[in-house]
Protein backbone atom coordinates (compact mmCIF):
# COMPACT_ATOMS: atom_id res chain seq x y z
CA UNK A 1 0.00 0.00 0.00
CA UNK A 2 1.60 3.50 -1.55
CA UNK A 3 -0.30 6.43 -0.19
CA UNK A 4 1.11 9.89 -1.19
CA UNK A 5 -0.54 13.32 -0.04
CA UNK A 6 -0.22 16.70 -1.52
CA UNK A 7 -1.48 20.04 -1.75
CA UNK A 8 -1.02 21.45 2.17
CA UNK A 9 0.41 24.90 2.71
CA UNK A 10 -0.07 28.25 4.55
CA UNK A 11 -3.05 29.93 4.18
CA UNK A 12 -5.06 32.76 5.66
CA UNK A 13 -8.49 31.89 8.07
CA UNK A 14 -10.71 31.61 5.28
CA UNK A 15 -8.72 30.70 2.53
CA UNK A 16 -9.05 27.52 0.95
CA UNK A 17 -6.60 24.64 -0.24
CA UNK A 18 -6.87 20.85 -1.92
CA UNK A 19 -5.45 18.02 -0.95
CA UNK A 20 -4.45 15.06 -2.92
CA UNK A 21 -4.19 11.87 -2.29
CA UNK A 22 -2.17 9.52 -5.16
CA UNK A 23 -2.51 5.63 -4.11
CA UNK A 24 -1.29 2.62 -5.39
CA UNK A 25 -0.50 -1.03 -4.57
CA UNK A 26 -4.32 -2.25 -3.81
CA UNK A 27 -7.18 -2.02 -5.52
CA UNK A 28 -8.08 2.05 -4.93
CA UNK A 29 -11.50 1.38 -6.27
CA UNK A 30 -12.77 -1.73 -3.94
CA UNK A 31 -12.01 0.29 -0.65
CA UNK A 32 -13.58 2.88 1.63
CA UNK A 33 -11.33 5.91 2.17
CA UNK A 34 -10.52 9.07 4.81
CA UNK A 35 -8.41 11.84 5.34
CA UNK A 36 -7.76 11.71 9.04
CA UNK A 37 -4.90 14.55 10.78
CA UNK A 38 -2.71 14.83 13.94
CA UNK A 39 -1.68 18.15 15.57
CA UNK A 40 1.30 17.41 18.12
CA UNK A 41 0.71 15.82 21.35
CA UNK A 42 -3.03 14.78 19.60
CA UNK A 43 -4.38 11.35 19.01
CA UNK A 44 -5.47 11.14 15.06
CA UNK A 45 -8.70 12.18 14.68
CA UNK A 46 -10.64 11.53 11.57
CA UNK A 47 -11.94 13.93 9.11
CA UNK A 48 -13.68 12.81 6.90
CA UNK A 49 -14.79 9.24 4.93
CA UNK A 50 -16.12 8.31 1.46
CA UNK A 51 -17.44 4.78 0.44
CA UNK A 52 -15.48 2.71 -2.72
CA UNK A 53 -18.25 4.09 -5.19
CA UNK A 54 -18.17 7.37 -4.11
CA UNK A 55 -21.86 7.49 -2.96
CA UNK A 56 -21.89 7.94 0.68
CA UNK A 57 -19.36 10.70 2.84
CA UNK A 58 -19.13 11.59 5.95
CA UNK A 59 -17.64 14.36 8.16
CA UNK A 60 -17.06 15.66 11.34
CA UNK A 61 -19.39 17.87 12.79
CA UNK A 62 -16.41 20.87 12.94
CA UNK A 63 -15.59 20.46 9.28
CA UNK A 64 -19.27 19.90 7.58
CA UNK A 65 -20.37 21.84 5.16
CA UNK A 66 -16.82 23.70 5.10
CA UNK A 67 -14.54 20.02 3.53
CA UNK A 68 -15.98 17.77 0.70
CA UNK A 69 -14.28 15.16 0.08
CA UNK A 70 -14.17 13.33 -3.47
CA UNK A 71 -12.46 10.52 -5.61
CA UNK A 72 -11.95 9.39 -8.97
CA UNK A 73 -11.05 5.50 -8.72
CA UNK A 74 -10.17 6.03 -12.30
CA UNK A 75 -7.21 8.01 -11.53
CA UNK A 76 -6.61 5.98 -8.03
CA UNK A 77 -6.83 9.19 -6.55
CA UNK A 78 -8.85 11.05 -3.09
CA UNK A 79 -8.99 14.61 -2.57
CA UNK A 80 -10.02 16.66 0.25
CA UNK A 81 -11.45 20.03 -0.99
CA UNK A 82 -11.37 22.50 2.35
CA UNK A 83 -12.85 25.84 2.69
CA UNK A 84 -13.19 28.50 4.51
CA UNK A 85 -10.38 27.64 6.44
CA UNK A 86 -9.86 28.23 10.58
CA UNK A 87 -7.01 28.21 12.81
CA UNK A 88 -8.20 25.21 14.54
CA UNK A 89 -8.10 23.21 11.19
CA UNK A 90 -4.08 23.11 11.64
CA UNK A 91 -2.39 19.99 11.58
CA UNK A 92 -0.83 17.27 9.15
CA UNK A 93 -3.44 15.82 6.93
CA UNK A 94 -3.27 12.27 6.14
CA UNK A 95 -5.22 10.45 3.38
CA UNK A 96 -5.88 6.51 5.17
CA UNK A 97 -6.98 3.36 4.18
CA UNK A 98 -9.19 3.10 7.38
CA UNK A 99 -10.35 5.67 9.97
CA UNK A 100 -8.22 5.21 12.63
CA UNK A 101 -4.72 6.11 10.38
CA UNK A 102 -3.07 3.00 10.74
CA UNK A 103 -2.70 2.61 7.01
CA UNK A 104 -1.65 5.91 6.07
CA UNK A 105 0.82 8.42 3.60
CA UNK A 106 3.41 10.19 4.96
CA UNK A 107 0.92 13.24 5.71
CA UNK A 108 1.05 17.10 4.04
CA UNK A 109 1.13 19.90 6.81
CA UNK A 110 -1.85 22.75 6.73
CA UNK A 111 -1.39 25.54 8.74
CA UNK A 112 -4.26 28.26 9.06
CA UNK A 113 -2.75 31.50 10.18
CA UNK A 114 -2.90 35.42 9.50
Amino acid sequence: VHLVESGGGLVQPGGSLRLSCAASGFTFSSYSMWWVRQTPGKEFEWVSGIKPDGDATDYRSSVKGRFTISRDNAKNTLYLQMNNLKPEDTALYYCARDPGGAIRGQGTQVTVSS
